[in-house]
Order: structure tokens, then sequence, then C-alpha cells
């Protein structure tokens, strides 16, 4: 999906934003209107998002937490020599084609990571059978007193192949400002950073040492969908992985200046479609019709833009379904005193955030911290895509039988799918849409981990032994599982790591493997390196 000098975070996280696609369809439709053309009125006047406020003065001070101490010579010493092969270990991965929404080279990367976790000397590896794609199971018996889970992906989103430099599939390296990069669909989003951990394992096992922590690994082939069945992969495993001390998801935290963030949760999500189609109610039941019959014939189109409308004030920014922000929750003690530690970072950073967003001024035209807390803590509702008709060259005047948009709402604590949802359905009924359908198409809630985890101090000490001390935020405001393992097995959940990539979602994904000089982002070799501490500084955490 920050930083005392940048703050990386938000860079980072709006890069690796969660574009969800379909997976699992659940349709909903309301008591038909009594016309299509008929609209009931409802007051929404009153609705007003909620304001966020900041009760201490208190900020969370990352520099109290001590250095990692530990040296772990003859590991590193093995990643320096083993270099080459752990980069053809990337190149390999993110070779392999992997497109869920497409169920694309899914089956081939599932047995590709068991074939590695076997290589590795995993005593079980298995690629587990789903009503989607398969996940695959890992456990590594390292006779040790702690286990640590491994959450990780191997799907990755669809290529648009004319806007890339490079074979998307290809594993190219390739030269930029930033130093040599492997450039490639997965390269970041995670395929890069996982196998960069698999590789550190390597090296602790090559090297002649034993690792310290016993390990699971369920990863997933449906991220990109939603994770639509990854509650029932973590199902099938809870009994065993209930005996984690937490759980690690391995990802890169740096942006290009060098500076780190370390998130501790996530928003939820909802993710549907809304379509208005032709029926009794008016308009063409089973195909377009020539455009001229508007003159007689009511429009799908116009009836999903006006219901979409319904929905947000005119420009977008405040929701009107009423009660959409009433389960909300203010910021708790510790959230507040992890934002006054990060403002003075965020406020230096909007401007560069923006830029690289193409983005000249946040709604509202708002800053500082007012921006900050609706971007941590307010919920959202996002128009994703919206198609009806003709879109070709030249003209065609036609009458569209049918119109979609597919949307999603970012939900923060105490929301939940299934209450928005049910909400936004009232709402559309209360104003005349009932015949408007909704179908879910993936959705969960947001998750959380203190910051007094001795799974998150550990991360963070072991960023500060590479003189990186991270901007440590409440959460992102983009979307992942990790509720199946904070809130269903009640474990933390920490996602970290060095090292710098860019392009989630988007063409020329890339992840620096070898950064120019001077650069303070690191390279593979640290980056396993920081992953080998880490697994050391969270087995020794108290």
């Amino acid at each position: 999906m920050s930083h005392c000098p940048q703050f990386g975070v938000w860079l980072s996280l709006l890069s690796t934003v969660l574009t969800l696609n379909v997976s699992a369809s659940q349709s909903t439709t309301g008591p038909k209107a009594e016309g299509m053309g008929r609209s009931a009125a409802g007051s929404s006047s009153e609705i007003s998002r909620p304001k966020f406020t900041i009760a201490t003065t208190e900020q969370f001070d990352v520099k109290s937490i001590p250095k990692y101490l530990g040296s772990h010579d003859q590991i590193y010493e093995y990643i320096d020599s083993n270099l080459a092969q752990h980069l053809k270990n990337l190149r390999r991965w993110v070779s392999q084609p992997s497109v869920s929404a497409e169920n694309r080279g899914i089956h081939e990367m599932a047995e590709m990571l068991k074939s590695d976790l076997q290589e590795l000397g995993f005593d079980e590896a298995e690629v587990v059978p789903t009503a989607g794609h398969p996940g695959v199971w890992g456990y590594y018996d390292a006779d040790a007193e702690q286990t640590l889970a491994i959450y990780m992906m191997y799907d990755v989103q669809p290529v648009d192949q004319e806007n890339w430099q490079v074979d998307a599939f290809g594993g190219a390296m390739v030269e930029t400002p930033l130093g040599r990069v492997l450039m490639a669909r997965g390269a970041i989003n995670q395929k890069g950073p996982e196998r960069a951990f698999l590789n550190a394992l390597d090296a602790v096992l090559g090297s002649g040492e034993q690792l310290p922590m016993n390990l699971m690994i369920l990863a997933e082939g449906e991220e990109e969908l939603g994770s639509t069945h990854y509650p029932d992969l973590v199902e099938q495993y809870a009994d065993r992985l209930r005996t984690a001390t937490g759980v690690l998801f391995p990802r890169t935290s740096q942006i290009p200046d060098g500076s780190v963030s370390l998130a501790l949760g996530t928003k939820g999500i909802v993710y549907f479609e809304l379509e208005a189609r032709g029926s009794a109610l008016g308009g063409p039941t089973t195909a377009e019709i020539h455009g001229s019959f508007k003159a007689i014939t009511d429009s799908p189109v116009w009836r999903l833009t006006q219901a979409l409308t319904s929905m947000t004030t005119s420009d977008g920014n405040t929701i009107l379904v009423p009660g959409y922000y009433d389960a909300i929750r203010p910021p708790t003690l510790e959230e507040q005193r992890l934002v006054n530690g990060m403002l003075g970072a965020w406020t230096e950073s909007e401007s560069t955030i923006r830029e690289s967003l193409g983005v000249e001024r946040w709604m509202d035209g708002i800053s500082g911290r007012e921006s900050l807390m609706e971007y941590l803590f307010g919920t959202s509702l996002n128009i994703d895509g919206l198609w009806s008709g003709y879109i070709g060259p030249g003209t065609k005047t036609i009458l569209p039988h049918t119109a979609t948009a597919k949307l999603d709402s970012r939900l923060v604590p105490n929301q939940t799918p299934e209450e928005s949802l049910k909400l936004i359905r009232q709402h559309l009924d209360r104003q005349g849409f009932s015949d408007i359908e909704i179908r879910q198409l993936a959705g969960y809630p947001p998750a959380q981990t203190s910051v007094k985890s001795s799974l998150v101090r550990a991360a963070i000490s072991v960023f500060a032994k590479y003189d990186q001390l991270p901007a440590v935020a409440p959460r992102v405001a983009g979307s992942a599982p990790y509720y199946v393992f904070t809130e269903g097995l009640n474990l933390p959940l920490v996602s970290a790591g060095l090292g710098h990539g860019s392009g989630m979602h988007a063409p020329n994904e890339y992840m620096v493997i070898e950064p120019r000089n001077g650069s303070t982002i690191a390279g593979l070799a640290e980056v396993e390196k920081f992953y080998v501490d880490l697994l050391y500084a969270i087995a020794e955490a108290k």
C-alpha cells in the first residue's frame, strides 16, 4: 500500500492503495419504485462530516525505543556472497504472471511458492484449495519456543502493456535516477519484498545458523480481488496460528529520500456495484435503442447518475447517506499521541505528496492537522468506474438499457461493510431509487495493532539500528485483510521492511535493487539483512 524528515507513510500508502476488483457478488434490490422517473424527496441538510479533535499535547516518541544491538555477521556475509542468486529469485518470481482478476498464472505461481518453501526446508508446504484461487501454507519447525506467522499474497494486478517501457513480466533491470531497479509487475506489490524475505531465510539457513523462531506462512492468491476466501484459509489453520507470537507482512517502507514509515493498521473497505437497468418502470429492457426515443422513454443512465448524486454533496466530499458517520469512534489517546508525533512531518511533506499525485489542493482547501485527521480517521465514498453505452470514436446515438458504477468506501473504526451497505440501501430506497441494484464485490473491516505491542517495538528497534527512525501512524488509508489476524485471532501484526519501490497497480512498477551513490534507500542486500535482524529482534522481544 512517512517519517521524520519526510512523511513517507502517506506517499508510500498512496501508491499502495488497493484497487479491488470483482470477487463474489451479493445482490440487493429493494421494493420497486412507482416509476423510474420519480424520486422521493429526502432532507440531508443536517449531515456533515465528523470533526476529529486532539485533546492532548503528548506525543509518541519513537526515540524512546532502544536500537536493536544484535549483529549476525556470518549471515550478512552469506547475503553479500549470494546476492546474484537472490536477485535471480526475485526476477523469477516477477517473471511468473499471477493476475488474479484474469486467472492468469495463478496455479503456476502457487506451485512456485510451494516449491520454494520446500527448497528452503519447510517441514510442511502445500497448495490449499479454496472456492476461488488457492492459498499456500508452509510451516518451518525451528525447534524454537516462539512461532511467527507470515502473511503473504502472490497475486498481482492486470497489465496494460502498451504503457510499460519494458515487458511487465520480463523481470527487467533498468537504470533510473534512483539507481538500478527491478521493473516488473509485482516488483514492489508484493513479490519483491516477499521473495527478499525468503532470501533472508535462505541466508540464515545457508550460513549454518538456525532460525530463531518457528514460521507459519499462509499466502493468498486473491488479495487484489478483495481477499474473499482468505478468511476460509485462516480458519483451516486457526488453532495453529493462534499459537503465534504475532504476524509479519514483509514490505518496503522507504520513499525516494530514504525516510521510513510504519503504519500500525489499515482502513477497512466495502466495494460494490450499482446498476440501473430498464424495466417495467421505464427504459429499454433488453438492448440499447435509437437515441431519438429519449423523447418518450426513460433512461437508466440518467437514473444511475441521479442516484449517485443523491449520495454526496455536489462536490462529492460529504456523504449524505443518513447514519453513515454515526458509528465512527473518535481517536483514542494512543492514536492522538501518534498523530502529534507525526504532524510536523506530514505538514512538511504535504506539497510533495500533492505534487507526486498531480493534485493541486486537498478537498475544501484543508491542510496541516485537518487534512491529516481526515486522511487517517475519515471515511470515504469513491466512484472507481462508471460506464454505459457507446464510448468509441465518432457518434452512435443510442439510449443504453443499463448503466453501472463501481464504488468503494474506506471504513474506519467502528464501521463495518454490512452496516455501510445497509445504510446505502436504505438511503436509495428513501430517495426513490429502490430499483437500483447493489452488488457487493468485496468487503472487510479495519484493523490495527497497538504501538505498545512487542512486535511493533521490535520493528522500530531494527529501523533504529539502520538509523531510520520511522514516522509511526495508527493506520494507512488503504485496505488489507489484517483483520483476520488482529480481530479473528487476536494477534498483533506488523508490516515492515527497508527498501523502496513504487508504481503499485500502475505501469513501470519497480523496486530499487542497487541505489545510486549517496542514497539512503536500502538496496537488496540491506533489505535482506533488515529481515534477518527483525526475526531475531522479534524472537528476543519481551
